[in-house]
C-alpha cells in the first residue's frame, strides 16, 4: 500500500510507516495538482495546509485520511466517512504544548513582555510605562471547550493557584476540580478567558459582539483553538474600548493573515505567535509517531 504525506511528518513517524512495510512518499503535492495525482495513494497525512475536499475524495483511490494534530477543518470529514474512507488524527498529542503557549500568553500581557521587548531593543528603558502589571494568581481563569487540550491549560492554571472554570458545549465531568459552568457565567466571572474548542462552520464565532458585552472590565483573551471562534472585528473593538485589557493570538481567520488583520496584529495590547500551538519537537515528535501508528491500524 502506498502513503502520501503531504504536509510533512518528523523523521521518526516516517519510519514506523517504513518500517511496517508501506510504501511512503514523503513529498509536498501542491493542492492544484493533487486532484490528478492523489490516485495512486491508499492514505494521505496532512496538517492544516492541505485541503481534502468532496472533489479530491471523489477522485481518489483513499482509504485512509489522516491529521497529524486535532482540529480537522481542512478535511470534510463526514462525507469521506459517508463513503467509506476512515478519518483519523491525533487529538491529545499536541496538548501540552497547545496549553504551555496559551499560559506563555497570559505571562506575556500580565507583564509586558512583547512590547517592553520590542522597546527595550530600540533603546528604551519603560520601566514606569509596565510598572502596573498584573499577577495571575488568586484571579479566576476561564476555559472555554473542555476537552484534552482545554483540561491541560486548567491544570496549568490551577498550578499558577488560579481559581479556575469551565464551559463545555456537552456534559462533561473531571477529576480536578474545575468548576463546570455555563457560558455566561464564565463569561460574566472570568479574569481571564482561554478558548479551546473547534470551529462550528455553521454556527460560526463562539465570541461576538454580545458575548464582549458579558465579559468583566479589563479581561484577558487567549485563543489558541482555531481562528474565527473568535470574531476579530468584535475582539478589535473591546480592544479599542478597554474591555479587553489584553489578547493572546495563536490563530487566525485568515492563515497567513491578511491586510484586514493587521490592526489587530499591531494592537499593543495583543500578543501574537504565528499558529505555533502544537510547534515544540516534543509534539511534533508524539505526533507524528502517533499517526503513523493510527495509520496502520485504520489500514489494516
Amino acid at each position: 500500500m502506498k502513503i502520501l504525506i503531504n504536509d510533512g511528518i518528523a523523521p521518526e513517524g516516517e519510519a514506523v510507516l517504513v518500517n511496517a512495510g508501506f510504501q511512503v512518499d514523503n513529498i509536498h503535492i501542491p493542492q492544484n495538482e493533487l486532484l490528478s495525482k492523489i490516485g495512486g495513494y491508499d492514505a494521505i497525512i496532512v496538517r492544516s495546509a492541505t485541503q481534502v475536499r468532496k472533489d479530491l475524495i471523489d477522485a481518489s483511490n483513499l482509504k485512509v485520511i489522516a491529521r497529524s494534530g486535532v482540529g480537522m477543518d481542512n478535511i470534510d470529514v463526514q462525507y469521506a466517512r459517508d463513503k467509506g474512507l476512515k478519518v483519523v488524527n491525533t487529538p491529545a498529542a499536541s496538548s501540552i504544548s497547545v496549553a504551555e503557549l496559551a499560559i506563555g500568553h497570559l505571562f506575556a500581557l500580565n507583564r509586558f513582555l512583547n512590547v517592553s521587548t520590542t522597546k527595550m531593543k530600540n533603546g528604551e528603558w519603560p520601566k514606569k510605562e509596565f510598572a502596573g502589571g498584573r499577577e495571575a494568581t488568586g484571579k479566576t481563569f476561564g476555559v472555554i471547550g473542555f476537552g484534552t487540550i482545554g483540561m491541560e491549560t486548567a491544570k496549568r492554571a490551577k498550578g499558577l493557584m488560579m481559581n479556575v472554570i469551565a464551559f463545555n458545549r456537552s456534559p462533561k465531568s473531571n477529576d480536578i476540580g474545575v468548576e463546570m459552568v455555563s457560558l455566561d457565567d464564565l463569561l460574566s466571572k472570568s479574569d481571564v478567558i482561554s478558548l479551546h474548542l473547534p470551529l462550528d462552520k455553521e454556527k460560526g464565532a463562539v465570541l461576538g459582539e454580545n458575548e464582549f458585552k458579558k465579559m468583566k472590565d479589563g479581561v484577558i483573551l487567549i485563543n489558541c483553538a482555531r481562528g474565527g471562534v473568535v470574531d476579530e472585528k468584535a475582539l478589535l473593538s473591546a480592544l479599542n474600548s478597554g474591555k479587553v485589557a489584553g489578547a493572546g493570538i495563536d490563530v487566525f481567520a485568515n492563515e497567513p493573515v491578511t491586510e484586514v488583520q493587521a490592526e489587530l496584529i499591531a494592537h499593543p495590547n495583543v500578543s501574537i505567535t504565528p499558529h505555533i500551538g502544537a510547534s515544540t519537537e516534543e509534539a511534533q515528535l508524539r505526533v507524528s509517531t502517533e499517526i503513523a501508528e493510527n495509520v496502520i491500524n485504520a489500514l489494516k
